[in-house]
């Protein structure tokens, strides 16, 4: 909601609903989609099955399961050539956010400037962090 960019919120599932999935994935150009983010446990297939059906970019997140998230990563990640899923961490749906936020701000000066914004916040964070940490004594510390 920072950025104020529309957005879909869907719950599809490549085994279980697989049809409304087709439609989903053949259909998300002409909806005016720009990026996909699918979020996937287990054996993962969705971002690669809605990647194989769309030229619009598709960012995979792996959710944590029964293997702490790794056999999602893993099936994720490994989609053979020509169907690329853009993949971020386990359980990572902020940073397929940022990500996806990035993509947009390529042809969208608004959302540059919002996102230009936002990581200036994150780094005067880090500034902030470390003028409180210098201020902080100890006998052995040596900054």
């Amino acid at each position: 909601d920072d950025f104020e960019i529309p957005f879909e919120l869907n719950a599809l599932s490549a085994h279980r609903t697989p049809e409304e999935v087709t439609d989903f994935a053949r259909n998300a150009k002409a909806r005016g989609l720009k990026v996909i983010i699918a979020a996937a446990g287990m054996a993962a297939h969705l971002p690669g099955v809605i990647a194989a059906q769309t030229t619009v970019p598709v960012i995979g997140v792996p959710i944590k399961s029964s293997l702490e998230g790794m056999d999602a990563l893993l099936a994720i990640v490994q989609m053979p050539p020509g169907i690329p899923v853009a993949t971020v961490g386990i359980n990572a749906g902020l940073n397929a956010a940022i990500l996806a936020v990035q993509m947009l701000a390529l042809t969208d000066e608004k959302i540059a400037a919002k996102f230009e914004n936002y990581k200036q916040g994150l780094a005067a964070k880090i500034v902030k962090a470390n003028e409180e940490l210098s201020r902080i004594s100890y006998k052995f510390k040596t900054n």
